[in-house]
């Protein structure tokens, strides 16, 4: 659902008469407001499903919370003084100052403690994971948590470093889902992979020039547990990572593009795992053949 038609104030026109607002007069102190220094390990949350989710949470350590009255009633929230956190009624353009003009807030923002990343011995028995090669885009990384957490994944592994640290951007794009899935940062994603093969993880790399379509990569390992590798748009995975994975498998895309967004490749490629694992997990009919697909690679 996309919760920017939520309201009036999140429409085109509402946005053009904030950014004249400033132009006249608020912009220097907004842009001073919103740009001004967090402590450090602080952030600002924002949006109806962000927030929703944060409250939710009972991991998240939240500090403040700015609100509007629209706001609080959609949420629920009828009496803010029961809250564990100092909670503010506020006109929509305190949160544009704190925000940014740009940020879709619908008229709530908190101030929260970011969340711990986690070691990779946090997996437990995470049956599918998925793995990111230096995604950078922070709403393409919210979108691929907002697509992991509908289809059943149990956590995301990042490198420390060229991935984007949790922010408002990032968690208005995951619309919740950042609350919902374990975080899992790493040092060197090579070593990292090896580890999930000594986990008894298979590793499939998206690859548009990968020798095997996804569906028969993962048909060959049911059962088994599964992380899917995806690299950054353009430069895809890194020699490195395409060298370290147990398999290349590719898309088929049949039209005139052949190349899809990060985020919408994630999403199809979850289906198809997801689809393939509930399928293995069935009885076989007694007309089905279950012939060997040979994906020759090292699982």
């Amino acid at each position: 659902m996309n919760d920017r038609t939520g309201t009036p104030k999140d429409s085109h026109h509402a946005r053009l008469r904030r950014a004249h607002r400033q132009r006249k007069g608020g912009g220097a102190r907004a842009e001073h407001a919103s740009n001004a220094p967090l402590p450090e390990g602080i952030v600002r949350l924002y949006g109806l499903h962000t927030v929703r989710a944060a409250l939710d949470n009972p991991a998240r350590t939240i500090h403040r919370m700015s609100i509007t009255r629209n706001a609080a009633r959609r949420l629920e929230l009828d009496d803010l003084s029961a809250l564990p956190f100092p909670a503010e009624l506020v006109e929509p353009r305190a949160i544009d100052a704190l925000t940014g003009p740009e940020a879709v807030h619908q008229g709530v923002m908190v101030e929260a403690q970011a969340l711990s990343p986690r070691p990779l011995s946090a997996l437990g028995d995470a049956a599918l994971v998925l793995v990111l090669d230096q995604v950078t885009d922070p709403h393409n990384v919210g979108a691929i948590m907002r697509s992991a957490v509908a289809f059943g994944v149990e956590a995301l592994i990042t490198t420390a470093r060229h991935s984007p640290a949790e922010s408002g951007v990032l968690a208005k794009a995951a619309s919740g889902a950042l609350e919902h899935i374990e975080l899992i940062t790493v040092r060197n994603l090579a070593d990292a992979l090896e580890e999930l093969h000594a986990l008894d993880f298979a590793t499939v790399g998206l690859d548009s020039e990968g020798a095997h379509r996804l569906e028969d990569a993962v048909a060959q390992i049911a059962g088994r547990r599964l992380a899917l590798v995806l690299g950054a748009e353009g430069k895809g995975l890194r020699q490195k990572t395409r060298q370290t994975v147990r398999a290349l498998a590719r898309l088929d895309m049949p039209g005139a593009i052949r190349s899809l967004n990060v985020s919408n490749a994630t999403a199809i490629a979850l289906y198809i795992a997801r689809s393939h694992a509930e399928a293995a997990a069935r009885p076989p009919s007694r007309e089905a053949a279950n012939p060997a697909i040979g994906v020759d690679q090292k699982y």
